[in-house]
């Protein structure tokens, strides 16, 4: 198995401070948003390679960080070469061109590098391995004014989606799709043909949408913390709760 983490946005909604900063080397509790999750993906012992895609923009500082860290997995740095917002590939145009760029013969977890959690990743993907599918993680938010803000997916009896909407105003569930995503390698083929289309390829959303009517889309719902880093108020609650969470866990040691 491979893995991917979308980093190639310019983060301007948290201007000032990603105006030089890649959004995922912003620290989070005193760690980086993207060794949180690198942290993470490190733990499944079959995942082979980690790619991550980023900006010309930026390239070089992600690039510089990962060579001053050490992990246990060889990982990529794919510079998309982008320069601004205005230019920009869009997730779905970024996954495209890594699965082109690196032609992986591997399934693939994807995981968007503004959003951190606190399941198992191990889980996730050893589900949706089951389910021989493609999957998505969804997270329950409990609110309807809140999934307003969200890509909301509808679950049948078997958790397949059928049903997806994109920030709706009369949301038919409260589970949001959080940006991580399980691609089967047999089925990595159908990316290359909804870029063929017409639809946007900016959020990932719009791929889950148009597939989940054409195949099985697993969705695996869990309940413990996600945190979506949209902008400076999402940032705060983020910092102040891990902060808290690991002053908690220091203390029980």
């Amino acid at each position: 198995m491979k893995a991917l983490i979308l980093a190639a946005g310019y983060g301007t909604r948290l201007y000032p401070l990603t105006l030089d900063r890649p959004k995922p080397l912003v620290k989070v509790g005193g760690k980086t948003i993207l060794e949180r999750l690198l942290r993470k993906i490190e733990k499944i012992d079959f995942c082979d390679e980690v790619y991550i895609v980023t900006n010309d923009k930026f390239f070089d500082r992600i690039d510089k960080w990962i060579k001053g860290k050490s992990f246990n997995v060889p990982i990529s740095v794919v510079n998309d070469f982008t320069t601004s917002n205005d230019d920009r590939l869009g997730a779905i145009g970024d996954i495209d061109l890594v699965i082109g760029d690196k032609d992986p013969d591997d399934d693939i977890l994807i995981v968007a590098g503004d959003n951190l959690f606190e399941f198992s990743i191990l889980d996730f993907v050893t589900k949706i391995r089951e389910a021989d599918r493609f999957g998505v993680a969804l997270y329950d938010v409990k609110d309807i004014k809140l999934a307003q803000r969200y890509g909301i997916v509808s679950l049948d009896g078997e958790s397949f989606i059928k049903g997806f909407q994109e920030k709706p105003s009369s949301p038919a569930s409260t589970l949001a799709s959080t940006g991580i995503y399980y691609f089967p390698r047999t089925k990595l083929a159908m990316l290359s043909e909804y870029m063929e289309t017409s639809m946007a390829k900016d959020a990932p959303g719009n791929f889950v949408k148009w597939l989940s009517e054409k195949e099985k889309v697993y969705g695996y719902v869990f309940d413990e913390g996600w945190y979506d880093i949209g902008d400076k108020v999402s940032l705060e609650k983020a910092d102040i709760e891990y902060r808290e969470k690991e002053l908690d866990d220091i203390q029980k040691s």
